[in-house]
Protein backbone atom coordinates (compact mmCIF):
# COMPACT_ATOMS: atom_id res chain seq x y z
CA UNK A 1 0.00 0.00 0.00
CA UNK A 2 1.39 3.38 -1.04
CA UNK A 3 1.44 5.99 1.71
CA UNK A 4 2.37 9.65 1.37
CA UNK A 5 2.85 12.51 3.79
CA UNK A 6 3.73 16.11 2.91
CA UNK A 7 5.70 18.59 4.97
CA UNK A 8 7.36 21.96 4.63
CA UNK A 9 4.53 24.27 3.72
CA UNK A 10 4.38 27.82 5.01
CA UNK A 11 4.20 31.48 4.14
CA UNK A 12 6.61 33.28 1.85
CA UNK A 13 6.77 36.68 0.18
CA UNK A 14 6.38 37.06 -3.59
CA UNK A 15 9.65 36.29 -5.34
CA UNK A 16 10.73 34.01 -2.50
CA UNK A 17 11.52 30.32 -2.43
CA UNK A 18 10.20 27.30 -0.58
CA UNK A 19 10.79 23.57 -0.74
CA UNK A 20 8.09 21.10 0.25
CA UNK A 21 8.67 17.39 0.73
CA UNK A 22 6.70 14.18 0.55
CA UNK A 23 7.65 11.01 2.38
CA UNK A 24 6.59 8.07 0.20
CA UNK A 25 6.42 4.42 1.18
CA UNK A 26 5.07 1.23 -0.36
CA UNK A 27 5.61 2.28 -3.97
CA UNK A 28 6.94 -0.24 -6.52
CA UNK A 29 10.67 -0.10 -7.24
CA UNK A 30 9.94 0.11 -10.94
CA UNK A 31 7.00 1.33 -13.01
CA UNK A 32 5.71 4.22 -10.92
CA UNK A 33 4.40 7.73 -11.40
CA UNK A 34 4.60 10.46 -8.79
CA UNK A 35 3.37 13.99 -8.90
CA UNK A 36 2.62 17.25 -7.13
CA UNK A 37 -0.81 18.78 -7.38
CA UNK A 38 -2.32 21.92 -5.92
CA UNK A 39 -5.72 23.32 -5.16
CA UNK A 40 -6.23 27.03 -4.73
CA UNK A 41 -9.31 28.46 -3.00
CA UNK A 42 -12.40 28.13 -5.18
CA UNK A 43 -10.45 26.37 -7.92
CA UNK A 44 -10.15 22.78 -9.08
CA UNK A 45 -7.11 20.72 -8.24
CA UNK A 46 -4.42 20.88 -10.91
CA UNK A 47 -1.27 18.90 -11.57
CA UNK A 48 1.95 20.94 -11.50
CA UNK A 49 4.85 18.47 -11.73
CA UNK A 50 5.41 14.80 -12.41
CA UNK A 51 8.24 12.26 -12.28
CA UNK A 52 8.43 8.59 -13.25
CA UNK A 53 10.84 5.71 -12.65
CA UNK A 54 12.83 6.68 -15.75
CA UNK A 55 13.35 10.16 -14.34
CA UNK A 56 11.05 11.72 -16.92
CA UNK A 57 9.86 15.13 -15.74
CA UNK A 58 6.76 17.06 -16.79
CA UNK A 59 5.55 20.45 -15.63
CA UNK A 60 2.47 22.56 -16.03
CA UNK A 61 3.14 25.59 -18.23
CA UNK A 62 2.35 27.93 -15.34
CA UNK A 63 5.26 26.63 -13.25
CA UNK A 64 7.92 25.79 -15.85
CA UNK A 65 11.28 27.30 -14.97
CA UNK A 66 10.19 28.08 -11.40
CA UNK A 67 9.29 24.73 -9.80
CA UNK A 68 11.50 21.63 -9.80
CA UNK A 69 10.38 18.12 -8.85
CA UNK A 70 12.86 15.55 -7.62
CA UNK A 71 12.84 12.10 -6.05
CA UNK A 72 15.44 10.68 -3.67
CA UNK A 73 14.84 6.94 -3.83
CA UNK A 74 17.36 6.26 -1.05
CA UNK A 75 15.36 8.45 1.33
CA UNK A 76 11.96 7.69 -0.23
CA UNK A 77 11.34 11.41 -0.41
CA UNK A 78 9.91 13.45 -3.23
CA UNK A 79 10.49 17.20 -3.17
CA UNK A 80 9.18 20.28 -4.94
CA UNK A 81 11.56 23.22 -4.99
CA UNK A 82 9.67 26.41 -5.68
CA UNK A 83 11.42 29.62 -6.75
CA UNK A 84 10.19 33.02 -7.86
CA UNK A 85 6.91 32.36 -6.11
CA UNK A 86 3.84 34.38 -7.07
CA UNK A 87 0.63 35.07 -5.15
CA UNK A 88 -1.17 32.80 -7.62
CA UNK A 89 0.96 29.89 -6.37
CA UNK A 90 -0.98 30.05 -3.09
CA UNK A 91 -2.69 26.70 -2.63
CA UNK A 92 -2.76 23.45 -0.73
CA UNK A 93 -0.14 21.22 -2.31
CA UNK A 94 -0.65 17.47 -2.46
CA UNK A 95 1.72 14.68 -3.46
CA UNK A 96 0.44 11.57 -5.17
CA UNK A 97 1.81 8.28 -6.44
CA UNK A 98 0.56 5.43 -8.58
CA UNK A 99 2.01 2.33 -10.24
CA UNK A 100 2.70 3.25 -13.87
CA UNK A 101 0.60 1.22 -16.27
CA UNK A 102 0.92 2.99 -19.61
CA UNK A 103 1.31 6.46 -20.96
CA UNK A 104 2.71 9.60 -19.41
CA UNK A 105 2.42 10.34 -15.71
CA UNK A 106 0.59 13.60 -16.35
CA UNK A 107 -2.25 11.54 -17.84
CA UNK A 108 -2.39 8.93 -15.10
CA UNK A 109 -5.19 8.50 -12.58
CA UNK A 110 -3.81 8.78 -9.06
CA UNK A 111 -5.43 6.88 -6.23
CA UNK A 112 -2.84 7.46 -3.50
CA UNK A 113 -2.61 10.92 -1.94
CA UNK A 114 -1.04 12.74 0.93
CA UNK A 115 -3.02 14.97 3.28
CA UNK A 116 -1.72 18.22 1.78
CA UNK A 117 0.43 21.11 2.94
CA UNK A 118 -0.52 24.78 2.67
CA UNK A 119 1.64 27.26 0.80
CA UNK A 120 0.80 30.96 1.04
CA UNK A 121 2.54 33.58 -1.07
CA UNK A 122 1.75 37.05 0.18
CA UNK A 123 3.40 40.31 1.07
Amino acid sequence: QIQLSESGGGSVQPGGSLTISCAVSGYPKHMYCMGWFRQAPDKEREGVAYIDDYGTLNYADSVKGRLTISLDTAKNTMSLQMNSLKPEDTAIYYCAAEPRVRGACYAAVYNNWGQGTRVTVSS
